[in-house]
């Protein structure tokens, strides 16, 4: 299997920011880049009438995050994209234990003030993954 690293991403500028950290990452360590965006609900919307109808998901929305930032990645490495039922952390651990990812790439969005109490995805995947974490300086992205 080849070697992978994850990166979450929720549509943010930070989010962004930690998604090119991850394929700088990628790059230099000449490994594969997973793009995941976590949903948590099962909410999904039909629009249209009559026989042109469609249904929009938690789901799809989190597989356009994802797939829209893995396509702005300009990179020749391989990237590819998911969404993944779950809170962010617990997502990110998931996918990082099925795809036997080498390191998984998060932003430090929430480290500081009231979110550092409260908790953050970095905290969380840090203190639960099963591989190395890499904790992207996002701050001065938006």
């Amino acid at each position: 299997m080849d070697e992978i690293i994850i990166v979450g991403v929720d549509g943010s500028p930070t989010a962004k920011k930690a998604a090119e950290t991850a394929r700088d990452l990628a790059a230099a360590l000449s490994v594969s880049l997973h793009v995941l965006s976590a949903f948590d609900g099962d909410r999904a919307e039909t629009y249209g009438s009559g026989s042109d109808q469609w249904i929009v998901s938690d789901a799809d929305g989190a597989e356009t995050v994802a797939r829209t930032v893995a396509r702005s990645l300009d990179s020749d490495i391989k990237v590819t994209y998911s969404a993944v039922r779950g809170k962010p952390a617990e997502a990110l651990i998931k996918e990082a234990d099925r795809l036997g990812a080498r390191m998984i790439v998060v932003g430090n969005r929430r480290m500081r003030g009231i979110g550092r109490v409260l908790g953050s995805v970095a905290n969380s995947v840090a203190h639960n993954a099963p591989c190395d974490i890499y904790i992207a300086n996002t701050y001065y992205a938006g």
